[in-house]
């Protein structure tokens, strides 16, 4: 930890980041989303760390020191669901095997991050304030969109470091802090 760090606490998480092949298919779903249902734009990943407080060296720092322990792992799509609130729209679930569970536990534990409902490692879809029926109706979207993407599986290689303030839900002063490669041991 740097203690000349002076910058202010910030909210930030952890997110693993799917390489090029798999995000291309998730920015596809994802724009066609937006484009019928409206909300913000953002990058395609599975959340490892939800929203926590602090500063920017010392977040980086144990990120750094959280990857040194996770080696690439494999995460698979095995459903689109909805969910109940903004940041949980709708989104594709990842089978929660050790490999993806472990990944998300191990740099909780780096974070000293407590979760407060049990990990559902997913990938989000579209981020909105719809009702339930618009929700059906984007999730069956998504279904159309890509029909096979249930079943997809891909590499996690990097973790990624984004400062996101939660309250802000435009999105806009979210940012790309820092991303860490994986290695394998």
């Amino acid at each position: 930890m740097d203690p000349t760090d002076q910058s202010p606490e910030e909210v930030y998480s952890v997110w693993a980041l799917p390489p090029e092949p798999a995000r291309d298919r998730f920015r596809r779903i994802m724009e066609g989303l937006r484009a019928a249902y409206g909300g913000p734009a953002f990058q395609p990943h599975a959340t490892v760390v939800g929203d926590f407080r602090g500063r920017r060296s010392e977040a980086i720092e144990v990120l750094r020191a959280a990857a040194a322990g996770v080696q690439p792992y494999t995460a698979r799509v095995t459903g689109v669901a909805r969910g109940s609130f903004f940041y949980q729209c709708v989104y594709l679930l990842l089978e929660p095997t050790p490999e993806v569970v472990g990944s998300s536990d191990h740099c909780c534990a780096h974070f000293g991050y407590k979760r407060k409902t049990p990990y559902m490692p997913h990938v989000s879809l579209l981020y909105g304030d719809l009702t339930d029926e618009e929700k059906e109706e984007a999730r069956k979207k998504a279904e159309e969109l890509d029909k096979d993407i249930c079943g997809l599986e891909f590499e996690i290689s990097e973790l990624a470091l984004y400062r996101t303030d939660t309250a802000d839900k435009s999105l806009e002063s979210w940012e790309l802090v820092e991303v860490c490669h994986l290695e394998k041991k």
